[in-house]
């Protein structure tokens, strides 16, 4: 596509090394390469994507096109590739592509999740099978749960008439399954923690964050996470940003339902562990509970500047038939007719601040995590 957006043209290329540096080359003989948009540059893109950087080419993330226009236009390799033209060129899409340094902890960290997902369809299976299973057998392991009933069935000898075997086998096989995969994602585990501290020690001393979430928050930042220049950037990126819904005299934000939801899912776990084992963030929850707030208040209320504890939050989810939390002084009133843009919600702020710092300036994590306990 030219400076213009005119069509230049357009051909297609095999996803090897020899495709690779042919479609370099379709691109270095139309003339000068101002940038190259790439959809998925860390998945099905990221063997072109590394290619073209390795030339010293700007390449740029671009995300899939837009559902509406898919469907006026179409959908083809084609309209797909013009279309990410379009975004690159017109600057629409100007986000950094991930490194790819954190491809191993990527790695082990699908695999682990997929241990957990393939050991809870095993321990389900066996749940439903005792449900229908020869009362002989449901009274024998009736009062048997979690640990002590996977190792009692993975001892079982199947014996008795046919339906006896039948089903003491399935329930061995599904009790030595569950073993197995308990195994494997203790091996993973101990793994991904280790490759997750040696990557970036001082996400992984970070309280209330193990393993597994440092390593979801690092996939999500990517190996190099100067592409995200502020705090705020960082929020968006996990869906943690408050999103504008004005509308005439209504004044409010709401919780974004977009962002990477894994990462989204990795905050809140870290404000529930904070929750209940850090003593500053457990004041922090008593206050909030004695001004009438819920936990999930607490957890997802707009942040809007203000350290935990200097005024109560105004209320930017506005008036809900029903609602009986308490009702604003008149400083907060005031402060809402003049409303800040929230940075993030509720406890929210602690993870995303000093992650967001933690992951770019890895050696200032510890400290700026200790400098916001002794403010809040």
């Amino acid at each position: 596509m030219s400076e213009n957006g005119g069509h230049l043209a357009d051909a297609e290329f095999t996803t090897t090394a020899a495709g690779y540096a042919a479609a370099l080359a379709f691109l270095n003989a139309r003339g000068h390469v101002i940038a190259i948009g790439v959809e998925g540059t860390s998945s099905y893109g990221a063997g072109f994507t590394t290619a073209a950087r390795s030339h010293e080419h700007p390449v740029v993330e671009v995300y899939r096109p837009d559902r509406a226009e898919r469907r006026r236009i179409g959908k083809s390799d084609p309209i797909d590739a013009y279309a990410a033209a379009r975004a690159a060129l017109s600057g629409r899409a100007s986000s950094t592509p991930k490194d790819a340094t954190v491809a191993g902890i990527r790695a082990l960290h699908n695999a682990a999740r997929s241990a957990v997902k393939a050991r809870t369809a095993a321990l389900n299976q066996i749940t439903h099978i005792l449900f229908t299973a020869p009362e002989s057998i449901r009274a024998r392991f009736r009062h048997l749960n979690g640990t002590d009933r996977t190792d009692a069935l993975a001892r079982l000898r199947p014996a008795g008439d046919a339906v006896h075997v039948a089903v003491l086998t399935a329930l061995e096989s599904l009790a030595r399954r569950v073993k197995e995969l308990t195994a494997e994602h203790e091996g993973l585990t101990r793994a991904l923690g280790s490759e997750v501290t040696t990557h970036n020690p001082g996400l992984r001393a970070a309280y209330g964050v193990g393993p597994h979430t440092a390593a979801q928050l690092l996939v999500t930042a990517g190996g190099n996470p100067e592409r995200m220049g502020t705090e705020a950037s960082f929020a968006a990126l996990c869906g943690a940003a408050p999103v504008p819904v004005f509308s005439g005299r209504t004044n409010r934000h709401r919780l974004s339902r977009g962002g990477d939801r894994a990462a989204n899912a990795a905050l809140y776990r870290i404000a529930l562990v904070r929750m209940a084992g850090d003593s500053r963030t457990r004041e922090y929850v008593a206050r909030q509970t004695t001004a009438g707030r819920t936990k999930e208040e607490i957890i997802r209320a707009p942040e809007t500047g203000h350290r935990p504890g200097d005024v109560p939050l105004p209320d930017h989810h506005g008036h809900r038939p029903g609602h009986r939390g308490p009702t604003a002084p008149t400083a907060v009133q005031e402060h809402h007719a003049h409303p800040r843009r929230p940075r993030h919600f509720g406890l929210w702020p602690t993870a995303i601040s000093n992650l967001e710092r933690g992951l770019r300036h890895d050696d200032e994590l510890a400290s700026t995590y200790r400098d916001w306990l002794n403010a809040a």
